[in-house]
């Protein structure tokens, strides 16, 4: 049996995963649970990956992987224990699996895939040349999409590592030129660089918040960024 905390902080972790496919950074769970500090959440972690609840990716800085829900999330399963997949994509990124429950065959739509351009590579550490003509295309299950334009970049650098975003990623991106604060975005810089950051708003600056302490966040005035797109999922090999 989970405490309410461990339930809170499995439900919020599994909400945010079916979301975006990315792992809430610890600032992020720590704010959601209205704790004081990040030992709680460590211990709160280690407790579900006691329990089987949760599996932290090895090598691999806050990256988790949501193993299960408690019995009572999933009164279908007669008992069984539930199993939640999480919304990465593993192996080889031009053969897309979505990984379908062993118990029952796979709707027929399941295996429609949406094919989306990579754009090049985009930094997550110190900013690289503007976002490149499109290098292949890779083959994305539509639930990770949603509407909108969409384009993919190969993620080089660890600026973002709180944030679940490793060096190697891929990184699906809808293509905007406006998003909230808070947001991880596609930032273009001077017109020159392209990076990929938080947003955070400050009066009339933007500041480009990266998610590792060994990165400081960067403040520009509001005309030399523009916003190229917003994260929606991420891609990764094993």
């Amino acid at each position: 049996m989970l405490t309410r905390k461990q339930h809170e902080l499995l439900m919020f972790i599994h909400e945010r995963m079916k979301e975006s496919g990315i792992p809430p950074s610890f600032d992020e769970m720590k704010d959601a649970l209205d704790l004081r500090s990040k030992s709680g959440i460590h211990r709160l972690i280690t407790a579900l990956e006691e329990r089987g609840f949760i599996r932290r990716l090895p090598n691999r800085a806050r990256a988790l992987e949501v193993i299960k829900l408690p019995d009572s999330m999933n009164p279908s399963l007669g008992g069984r224990k539930a199993r939640f997949e999480p919304n990465v994509i593993n192996g080889n990124l031009g053969k897309v699996s979505t990984m379908p429950s062993r118990s029952a065959p796979p709707a027929a739509d399941q295996y429609r895939a949406v094919i989306v351009p990579v754009m090049g590579r985009i930094a997550a550490g110190t900013p690289i040349e503007a976002i490149q003509t499109h290098s292949h295309t890779i083959a994305v299950p539509p639930e990770m999409l949603g509407a909108g334009e969409h384009f993919a970049l190969e993620v080089r650098g660890d600026s973002m590592i709180e944030a679940g975003i490793f060096d190697g990623d891929t990184v699906l991106i809808r293509k905007q030129d406006t998003a909230g604060t808070g947001e991880i975005i596609v930032a273009l810089v001077d017109n020159e660089e392209a990076t990929l950051k938080r947003l955070r708003r400050k009066g009339n600056s933007v500041a480009l918040e990266a998610a590792n302490p060994a990165y400081e966040t960067r403040i520009f005035g509001p005309d030399r960024v523009k916003v190229q797109g917003r994260l929606v999922g991420l891609l990764r090999k094993y």
